[in-house]
């Protein structure tokens, strides 16, 4: 009988020895592995404060600007009464909550220029060396980014709060409507991952994102009610992702729960992931 051994066994035989069965790491499951690399896009924050910019003074000067600047005429408008302080309150009640949505839509569009940063200095090619669930590696990104979407959206609450805003409601309608934003923008944020893992430089992806995203918030009924545009553009609007969402939210936060319009927003976010969420990681494992 013989008692020859391999390479691999012996290398099999020392490894037993210096780590024993019992105390070898587990691999990583695909949840674990995915809020790894969430955390350490928030440790990317902590290291680089003025990313947070973005999610705090911008917030704060949109909700503000319109407020007090457009709200009297645009109030009259909504309202149908005349431009003044009474304009003004009703157009808050109005326009928070389609600012709420238009903020935290455009702060996604950032995860697409992170992402293409990290893939540029090389980073995920060693991260695509781990014996890790491939996709973790983008989902962790885009749950990070959750921490910058709630601290937006906090923000601009609160200052909503502050200008006036009373949503009938109540805590359960803004936590409800906090909630489906979250999830909706998570959704969205693959959209703008594909986009990074097609451009080449951060200004590429920037300026792609930026040609999407205007038309889609501002053709929206985020400003003014659909009733107030000619006919030939109101059915391209309510049909618009955004003008979904923020009805949605409008009815949450208005303390009515509309199946037909909560179902609609799951629709758009089940068909995001689904026609997006593959592609990017097509476009990921071809990345060199």
């Amino acid at each position: 009988m013989s008692t020859e051994t391999t390479p691999a066994t012996e290398a099999h035989a020392i490894r037993g020895v210096l780590l024993p069965p019992q105390d070898r790491p587990r691999p990583s499951n695909p949840l674990t592995a995915s809020l790894t690399f969430g955390w350490r896009a928030m440790l990317k924050l902590k290291h680089i404060p003025m990313q947070l910019f973005d999610v705090t003074v911008f917030p704060i000067m949109m909700t503000v600007m319109f407020t007090y600047i457009f709200g009297g005429a645009m109030g009259a408008v909504v309202s149908g009464s005349t431009p003044g302080g009474g304009a003004v309150r009703e157009y808050v009640q109005f326009f928070i909550p389609g600012i709420f949505v238009q903020t935290l839509i455009m702060i996604t569009m950032y995860t697409g220029v992170t992402l293409n940063k990290d893939i540029s200095k090389g980073i995920f090619d060693r991260f695509r060396s781990l014996p890790t669930w491939r996709p973790s590696q983008l989902v962790g990104a885009l749950l990070g980014d959750q921490v910058r979407y709630t601290l937006a959206g906090t923000i601009i609450l609160s200052v909503g709060f502050i200008v006036g805003f009373r949503p009938d409601g109540g805590l359960t309608g803004v936590l409800a409507a906090f909630v489906l934003l979250l999830v909706f923008s998570f959704c969205l944020s693959w959209v703008w991952t594909t986009i990074a893992l097609l451009m080449p430089t951060e200004e590429a992806v920037m300026g792609v994102s930026m040609t999407i995203i205007f038309p889609l918030t501002f053709a929206s009924n985020i400003f003014v009610p659909t009733e107030t545009m000619p006919s030939w553009l109101r059915g391209v609007v309510e049909a618009n992702p955004v003008s979904v969402v923020v009805s949605a939210i409008r009815e949450l936060m208005d303390g009515t729960y509309d199946p037909a319009s909560l179902g609609l927003v799951a629709v758009y976010c089940a068909v995001l992931v689904a026609i997006f969420s593959p592609l990017c990681m097509v476009l990921y494992n071809r990345k060199s």
